[in-house]
């Protein structure tokens, strides 16, 4: 495996590119960056003459990650040659009329075979329900292949997501990689730092992701409640920072985090990243800088300790994917995160990544992936060429 990374900072031109590829032969390519960076008419083809025999996928974000932190507005390329794994590379356009179950269904059916190691998923971040999408994945592919990746952003603006499959740049598409044969080393951590807080809400009406009645109220007023009139009137971007906890029955822990991307004020309603379903019961949460930075530590000692033996001077990816809300919080100090996964997963792992709108990885120590919100996921891939 070879991997070799390129980018353009926010003041630089597609021209601005170095004259040579680093990478000409690669055969995938990630390409992450601002919606700004993605509107470019050139991109496609300026990449695709960069990178003649890759499939180039991506997505905007609402922050770029690289092994030297953490960006905004700028473009982010990772090129990669596998060597011996076997890619197959498949995209849908979700329509007005189809579910995020069916277009995964549909999807997952073109990457179904007995060698498949695990799934790279790239969506849509706002028009794609990823607790919906994931499930689908899984009626076909079943709950033992790990799927990674997560949803576009946009810069917490909530108003457009773009995602890339070679020449094609736009709005409500799913890309799915498959990964393919015994070669393929790869491993997951997801963990958050969020704690909850307040009393315990139980959902009375829901219809998937959107939550109408809490304790038989309506959802939008009590929210705005608890979370103080000053930041209700920055809704929906100010509830990046005060998410849910969902709680299971009989405990205090907290199941998984959902973070609230729209509010419909005719409705009372608010609509969230991931189902939430009725009867489950939900607290705000709450979290410091510190708590983010050892959760995103937690996630890369997730990582190292799947790999059944951790090779110093084998290269790997990791795909970090964390949430868009942890980078409202931890503000200028975002890099942090960054910074204590390379130091736990070491030189010869290369970063990349970016700030989502929802996060897909397994629970932790399993294969079973789930949408997370508020969380860092780091998807690791590299090669065992003796194996």
């Amino acid at each position: 495996m070879l991997i070799r990374q390129e980018s353009l900072a926010g003041k630089d031109g597609l021209k601005d590119f170095s004259s040579n590829s680093p990478l000409p032969n690669a055969n995938l390519v990630l390409v992450f960056g601002s919606v700004k960076r993605f509107s470019e008419p050139k991109l496609q083809s300026v990449l695709k003459l960069r990178y003649p025999s890759a499939e180039i996928i991506g997505c905007t974000t609402s922050g770029e990650i690289n092994p030297d932190g953490v960006f905004d507005e700028t473009l982010q390329i990772t090129a990669i040659l596998w060597e011996k794994t076997v890619q197959r590379v498949t995209h849908l356009k979700k329509s007005e009329a189809e579910t995020s179950f069916e277009v995964a269904e549909k999807l997952a059916g073109q990457l179904k075979a007995d060698t498949l190691r695990t799934v790279l998923v790239i969506s849509d971040g706002l028009n794609v329900n990823g607790s919906e999408l994931l499930k689908g994945f899984q009626s076909v592919l079943g709950a033992e292949i790990p799927i990674v990746g997560g949803m576009a952003g946009d810069s917490a603006a909530f108003v457009k997501t773009l995602q890339l499959f070679n020449h094609i740049v736009s709005d409500n598409l799913v890309i799915a990689v498959g990964l393919y044969g015994k070669h393929l080393v790869t491993a997951s951590g997801a963990l958050g730092g969020w704690k909850p807080y307040g009393p315990l809400r139980k959902i009375t009406r829901s219809i998937k992701n959107v939550v109408y009645e809490m304790d038989g109220k309506p959802a939008l007023p009590l929210y705005r409640m608890y979370i103080g009139e000053q930041n209700a009137k920055s809704l929906p971007g100010s509830g990046l920072r005060f998410p849910f906890a969902v709680i299971e029955d009989g405990k205090r822990e907290v199941e998984k985090v959902r973070t609230l991307l729209a509010v419909n004020q005719a409705e009372n309603s608010l609509t969230f990243a991931g189902n939430v379903e009725e009867g489950e019961s939900v607290r705000l949460c709450q979290t410091t800088h510190e708590r983010l930075v050892e959760g995103a530590g937690g996630a890369a000692h997730l990582v190292t300790g799947n790999l059944k033996e951790v090779d110093t001077t084998r290269t790997g990816l990791a795909l970090c994917v964390s949430c868009v809300g942890r980078k409202g919080v931890m503000a200028e100090q975002t890099a942090d995160e960054i910074t204590e996964v390379k130091k736990i997963l070491g030189s010869q792992t290369i970063l990349a990544g970016f700030y989502s709108y929802g996060e897909f990885a397994p629970r932790p120590n399993t294969n079973d992936s789930v949408l997370h919100n508020q969380t860092m996921t780091i998807g690791y891939l590299s090669e065992d060429l003796l194996a």
